[in-house]
Protein backbone atom coordinates (compact mmCIF):
# COMPACT_ATOMS: atom_id res chain seq x y z
CA UNK A 1 0.00 0.00 0.00
CA UNK A 2 1.42 3.28 -1.19
CA UNK A 3 0.70 6.83 -0.12
CA UNK A 4 -3.19 8.39 -0.73
CA UNK A 5 -4.20 9.78 -3.45
CA UNK A 6 -4.47 13.13 -1.88
CA UNK A 7 -0.94 13.56 -0.77
CA UNK A 8 0.19 12.49 -4.35
CA UNK A 9 -2.21 15.39 -6.05
CA UNK A 10 -1.00 18.04 -3.72
CA UNK A 11 2.61 16.81 -4.35
CA UNK A 12 2.19 16.88 -7.51
CA UNK A 13 0.43 20.64 -7.71
CA UNK A 14 3.23 21.75 -5.80
CA UNK A 15 5.87 20.60 -8.26
CA UNK A 16 4.15 22.63 -11.26
CA UNK A 17 4.08 25.70 -9.04
CA UNK A 18 7.44 25.23 -8.01
CA UNK A 19 8.56 24.80 -11.56
CA UNK A 20 6.10 26.86 -13.41
CA UNK A 21 7.25 30.09 -10.72
CA UNK A 22 10.76 29.31 -11.87
CA UNK A 23 10.35 29.87 -15.55
CA UNK A 24 7.43 31.70 -16.46
CA UNK A 25 8.15 35.70 -16.35
CA UNK A 26 4.82 36.75 -16.72
CA UNK A 27 3.37 38.50 -13.47
CA UNK A 28 0.00 37.10 -13.89
CA UNK A 29 0.86 33.17 -14.32
CA UNK A 30 3.41 34.22 -11.32
CA UNK A 31 0.32 34.88 -9.47
CA UNK A 32 -1.69 31.70 -10.52
CA UNK A 33 1.35 29.39 -9.70
CA UNK A 34 1.09 30.88 -6.14
CA UNK A 35 -2.55 29.91 -6.02
CA UNK A 36 -1.74 26.17 -6.77
CA UNK A 37 0.82 26.18 -4.32
CA UNK A 38 -1.23 27.74 -1.82
CA UNK A 39 -3.90 24.78 -2.97
CA UNK A 40 -1.13 22.57 -2.30
CA UNK A 41 -0.56 23.76 0.59
CA UNK A 42 -4.31 23.73 2.08
CA UNK A 43 -5.03 20.34 0.64
CA UNK A 44 -2.32 19.11 2.83
CA UNK A 45 -3.57 20.61 6.03
CA UNK A 46 -6.85 19.39 5.31
CA UNK A 47 -5.57 15.77 5.88
CA UNK A 48 -2.89 16.56 8.40
CA UNK A 49 -2.26 18.06 11.57
CA UNK A 50 0.18 20.72 10.32
CA UNK A 51 -1.08 24.54 9.35
CA UNK A 52 -1.41 25.56 5.75
CA UNK A 53 0.56 28.64 6.21
CA UNK A 54 3.38 26.63 8.25
CA UNK A 55 3.48 24.59 4.56
CA UNK A 56 3.01 27.05 2.13
CA UNK A 57 6.35 28.49 4.10
CA UNK A 58 7.72 25.28 3.47
CA UNK A 59 7.31 25.41 -0.13
CA UNK A 60 7.81 28.94 -0.75
CA UNK A 61 11.88 27.51 0.47
CA UNK A 62 11.92 25.96 -2.61
CA UNK A 63 12.75 26.92 -6.17
CA UNK A 64 14.13 25.77 -8.96
CA UNK A 65 13.32 22.72 -11.40
CA UNK A 66 11.44 20.12 -8.73
CA UNK A 67 13.16 16.62 -8.63
CA UNK A 68 12.82 14.00 -5.59
CA UNK A 69 14.98 14.61 -3.11
CA UNK A 70 17.52 11.33 -1.97
CA UNK A 71 17.53 9.67 1.40
CA UNK A 72 20.52 7.29 2.11
CA UNK A 73 19.85 3.99 4.03
CA UNK A 74 22.91 1.24 4.39
CA UNK A 75 22.76 -2.46 5.30
CA UNK A 76 25.66 -3.00 7.13
CA UNK A 77 26.39 -6.79 7.42
CA UNK A 78 28.26 -8.59 10.07
CA UNK A 79 30.85 -11.80 9.08
CA UNK A 80 28.01 -13.77 10.84
CA UNK A 81 25.43 -12.13 8.51
CA UNK A 82 23.71 -10.18 11.56
CA UNK A 83 22.46 -6.54 10.60
CA UNK A 84 23.35 -3.33 12.09
CA UNK A 85 20.17 -1.10 13.39
CA UNK A 86 20.22 1.68 15.12
CA UNK A 87 17.89 3.19 17.36
CA UNK A 88 17.25 6.84 16.37
CA UNK A 89 16.70 9.59 19.51
CA UNK A 90 13.39 10.93 17.64
CA UNK A 91 10.90 8.41 17.67
CA UNK A 92 12.71 5.39 19.83
CA UNK A 93 12.90 3.09 16.70
CA UNK A 94 14.95 0.72 15.05
CA UNK A 95 16.09 2.48 11.62
CA UNK A 96 19.16 1.07 9.00
CA UNK A 97 21.74 4.36 9.41
CA UNK A 98 20.84 6.35 6.95
CA UNK A 99 19.93 10.02 6.08
CA UNK A 100 19.23 13.00 3.31
CA UNK A 101 22.31 12.73 0.34
CA UNK A 102 24.47 16.20 0.76
CA UNK A 103 25.76 18.85 -1.84
CA UNK A 104 28.69 18.01 -3.36
CA UNK A 105 28.99 14.18 -1.99
CA UNK A 106 28.07 11.16 -3.99
CA UNK A 107 26.09 8.44 -2.57
CA UNK A 108 28.58 6.47 -1.83
CA UNK A 109 29.72 8.60 0.31
CA UNK A 110 26.77 9.84 2.07
CA UNK A 111 26.07 6.22 3.00
CA UNK A 112 29.32 5.95 4.86
CA UNK A 113 29.50 9.17 6.24
CA UNK A 114 25.76 8.65 7.48
CA UNK A 115 26.93 5.17 9.04
CA UNK A 116 29.93 6.50 10.95
CA UNK A 117 27.72 9.62 12.30
CA UNK A 118 25.11 7.31 13.76
CA UNK A 119 26.68 4.15 14.77
CA UNK A 120 30.94 4.54 15.27
CA UNK A 121 31.43 2.07 12.41
CA UNK A 122 33.67 2.16 8.90
CA UNK A 123 32.29 0.44 5.79
CA UNK A 124 32.55 0.14 2.33
CA UNK A 125 29.81 -0.05 0.27
CA UNK A 126 29.74 -2.89 -1.87
CA UNK A 127 26.73 -3.42 -4.07
CA UNK A 128 23.42 -0.53 -5.31
CA UNK A 129 21.07 -3.09 -3.49
CA UNK A 130 17.78 -0.96 -4.61
CA UNK A 131 16.24 2.25 -4.89
CA UNK A 132 12.54 2.50 -3.67
CA UNK A 133 10.17 5.48 -4.13
CA UNK A 134 9.03 6.58 -0.67
CA UNK A 135 5.63 6.86 -1.95
CA UNK A 136 4.97 3.57 -3.01
CA UNK A 137 5.35 1.80 0.77
CA UNK A 138 3.65 2.10 3.37
CA UNK A 139 5.68 4.83 5.36
CA UNK A 140 3.88 6.92 8.19
CA UNK A 141 3.95 9.93 8.64
CA UNK A 142 3.71 11.75 5.08
CA UNK A 143 6.10 13.85 3.45
CA UNK A 144 5.50 16.67 1.46
CA UNK A 145 7.86 16.12 -1.33
CA UNK A 146 8.99 13.26 -3.26
CA UNK A 147 11.88 11.06 -2.26
CA UNK A 148 13.76 8.18 -3.44
CA UNK A 149 15.58 6.05 -1.23
CA UNK A 150 18.79 4.16 -1.90
CA UNK A 151 19.88 1.36 -0.45
CA UNK A 152 23.62 -0.45 -0.36
CA UNK A 153 24.14 -3.49 1.01
CA UNK A 154 27.81 -2.62 3.22
CA UNK A 155 30.69 -4.48 5.12
CA UNK A 156 32.43 -3.33 7.88
CA UNK A 157 36.09 -2.18 7.62
CA UNK A 158 36.44 -0.45 10.95
CA UNK A 159 35.44 1.46 13.80
CA UNK A 160 34.20 0.73 16.97
CA UNK A 161 29.89 0.58 17.92
CA UNK A 162 29.52 4.57 19.55
CA UNK A 163 26.54 6.53 19.78
CA UNK A 164 25.25 10.05 18.18
CA UNK A 165 22.90 13.10 19.20
CA UNK A 166 20.69 10.96 16.55
CA UNK A 167 20.99 7.50 17.70
CA UNK A 168 20.50 5.90 21.39
CA UNK A 169 21.24 1.92 20.78
CA UNK A 170 23.07 0.30 18.18
CA UNK A 171 22.84 -3.47 17.76
CA UNK A 172 23.40 -6.61 15.16
CA UNK A 173 20.22 -8.58 14.48
CA UNK A 174 20.04 -11.92 12.26
CA UNK A 175 17.13 -12.13 10.36
CA UNK A 176 14.71 -14.00 12.63
CA UNK A 177 15.51 -11.13 15.23
CA UNK A 178 14.83 -7.98 13.04
CA UNK A 179 13.04 -5.73 15.95
CA UNK A 180 9.37 -5.21 15.53
CA UNK A 181 9.47 -1.56 16.43
CA UNK A 182 10.80 0.37 13.61
CA UNK A 183 11.05 3.16 12.34
CA UNK A 184 8.50 3.26 9.83
CA UNK A 185 9.10 7.31 8.65
CA UNK A 186 12.40 5.86 7.23
CA UNK A 187 12.26 1.80 6.42
CA UNK A 188 9.63 -0.65 6.24
CA UNK A 189 9.88 -4.46 6.67
CA UNK A 190 9.93 -5.22 2.76
CA UNK A 191 13.09 -3.44 2.71
CA UNK A 192 14.61 -5.39 5.47
CA UNK A 193 13.53 -8.77 3.89
CA UNK A 194 14.93 -7.55 0.43
CA UNK A 195 18.60 -6.47 2.30
CA UNK A 196 18.41 -9.99 4.01
CA UNK A 197 18.01 -11.43 0.42
CA UNK A 198 20.78 -9.24 -1.67
CA UNK A 199 23.30 -10.22 1.35
CA UNK A 200 22.31 -14.37 0.65
CA UNK A 201 22.46 -14.04 -3.24
CA UNK A 202 24.88 -11.09 -3.85
CA UNK A 203 24.38 -11.94 -7.68
CA UNK A 204 20.75 -10.38 -7.84
CA UNK A 205 20.73 -7.43 -9.91
CA UNK A 206 19.39 -3.79 -8.28
CA UNK A 207 15.83 -3.56 -7.54
CA UNK A 208 13.77 -0.28 -7.88
CA UNK A 209 10.25 0.95 -8.51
Amino acid sequence: MGEPDWLLWARELQAMAQIGLTFTKDPYDSERYEKIRGLAAQMMAAHTSLDAARIEALFTEQSGYATPKIDVRAAVFREDGALLMVRESTDGKWSLPGGWAEVNQSARDAVIREVSEESGFDIEPVKLAAVFDRARHPHVPPRPFSIYKMFFICRITGGAPRLSIETTEIGFFAEHEVPADISVQRIVPHYLDRMFAHYRQPELPAEFD
